[in-house]
């Protein structure tokens, strides 16, 4: 069979009418796209079922042909679920493979699937119903890994860690408040997620090429039974726009974005100068000349897989940048992109899950670097303002103990007494009962802090979202 040309058989292309002859072979293979959107032959068929069953609901097609077309339907999603049918590679796309099938197997009545639509609402249409699938299941993988990394803060809630900017020490926290972290930014990513659902979830299919049908198709049925809320109000808007695709793009840009941090926080943590963090041998590849090695490889491919994420982004956004209405063959490229983005996220998002489920903390090392940096500077400010010292000021007075620690090559904790109070005359004996790390941690008890109780809110929190949500 010829698809994509014109031939005498039900696999001629459908917009053969026009043309006496075919397409040349060359341009038959640079325009397919069955490659990339067979993934929706499902969506597709799915939504060629309502469509027959509006049809005959609003009296265009006899029921008897409409029965024909989804019991021919269903046997063709079946037999591509068992393996009993397979795409044909040669098929212009997945829209025209399907109406092919269909007509192979029931005759004249599979011809009247197409009739109320076009294929600019049908790929819309797919689009979205695809997406209705794909959202759903990568939520459920964020909340799995957002419920993992309460799990494993769980056990760290007292296990104390140098909290960093600019890569430097600056204050103490504990290493379940840094995954707490984490895990509260991929809640968002969650929301993101379903915010962009809302907008996907809505019915372009009976908008045709760009304005509609004189046929009395009722939009509103159709999409009641695909499961949408709305339809899309504008005909010509419901077959111009990809804002649904790139507004999902970029909320995988930023999901991916999160892992590309985790990850670079991984590598750095499991280095020998960091040691904070060892992956398993399960989740780490060693090198082909350095027997000793151990390297962090998965986190590094997460971390060097967002560029084709953002790059996915970009693609999609320069592709509509200047697109008149309505529909224009470059849309076609939107699968490429957008499948692509939703491939690599899903994965890295299953991916980061087993690898930080099965990493061990070095709990002695995290403790031990916070006994160097001067983590511990800003509580000393925060003593002498509660002395009613002015915090300006006082920031001064532990920028110079600071200074006098850095000339004496020891600890702020190590100075006495009488070089503290050198400083400022406020200071008194007790202040070497609020300088240790852990004082320091247990002090920050403020809502979304450090301490202990505070972290423990936090982790029931993501928690509670995690199985609300799930």
């Amino acid at each position: 069979m010829k698809h994509g040309a014109i031939t005498s058989d039900n696999h001629a292309a459908l917009w053969h009418g026009r043309f006496e002859d075919g397409p040349d072979a060359d341009a038959v293979a640079f325009e397919t796209s069955i490659g990339v959107d067979e993934r929706m032959a499902l969506d597709d068929i799915r939504g060629s079922i309502a469509h027959a069953k509006m049809l005959a609901h609003a009296k265009i097609i006899p029921q008897a042909d409409a029965d024909e077309i989804v019991v021919g339907l269903t046997a063709i999603e079946a037999d591509l679920q068992s393996g009993a049918l397979a795409v044909d590679p040669s098929a212009e796309d997945i829209h025209s493979f399907i109406e092919a099938a269909l007509t192979d197997r029931i005759g004249e009545a599979g011809k009247k699937i197409h009739t109320g639509r076009s294929r600019n609402d049908q790929i819309a249409l797919d689009e979205r119903l695809y997406l209705r699938r794909f959202i759903p299941d990568l939520q459920n993988r964020l909340l799995t890994l957002i419920a993992t990394l309460a799990d494993i803060a769980q056990v760290h809630t007292d296990d104390i860690m140098p909290g960093f900017t600019h890569v430097q020490h600056a204050q103490p926290v504990t290493i379940a408040h840094h995954l707490c972290a984490w895990a509260w930014m991929l809640t968002r990513d969650w929301e993101r997620l379903n915010d962009a659902l809302k907008r996907a979830a809505v019915s372009p299919i009976g908008s045709c090429a760009l304005a509609g049908s004189g046929l009395p198709l009722d939009r509103h049925y159709e999409a009641e039974l695909l499961g949408f809320d709305e339809i899309v109000p504008n005909s010509l808007d419901g077959v111009s726009d990809r804002d649904y695709c790139i507004e999902v793009a970029a909320a995988l840009s930023l999901v991916q974005m999160h892992l590309s941090r985790f990850c670079e926080e991984i590598v750095l943590w499991s280095s020998t100068e960091f040691s904070f963090i060892e992956l398993s041998e399960k989740w780490s590849t060693g090198s082909s000349i350095m027997p000793q090695k151990k390297n962090p490889d998965f986190a590094e491919l997460i971390r060097g897989r967002t560029g084709r994420v953002y790059g996915n982004l970009v693609a999609l956004l320069t592709m509509m940048k200047a697109l008149p209405l309505a529909y224009n063959r470059d849309m076609q490229e939107d699968k490429y992109s957008l499948f692509d983005s939703c491939d690599v996220v899903s994965s890295c998002v299953a991916v980061f899950t087993k690898m930080i489920s099965s990493a061990t903390w070095n709990t002695e090392k995290t403790s031990e670097a916070c006994q160097g940096g001067f983590l511990n500077a800003t509580d000393l400010a925060d003593y002498l303002v509660q002395k009613g010292m002015p915090f300006r000021t006082a920031h001064g007075v532990s920028a110079k103990a600071v200074r006098l620690a850095v000339e004496k090559n020891c600890r702020l904790e190590d100075l006495s007494i009488e070089e503290l109070q050198s400083c400022s005359p406020l200071i008194e004996s007790g202040i070497f009962d609020i300088l240790t790390p852990e004082k320091c941690v247990y002090a920050r008890s403020t809502d979304g802090g450090p301490a202990p109780v505070k972290v423990g809110e936090q982790i029931a929190a993501l928690k509670k979202f995690s199985n609300m949500n799930g």
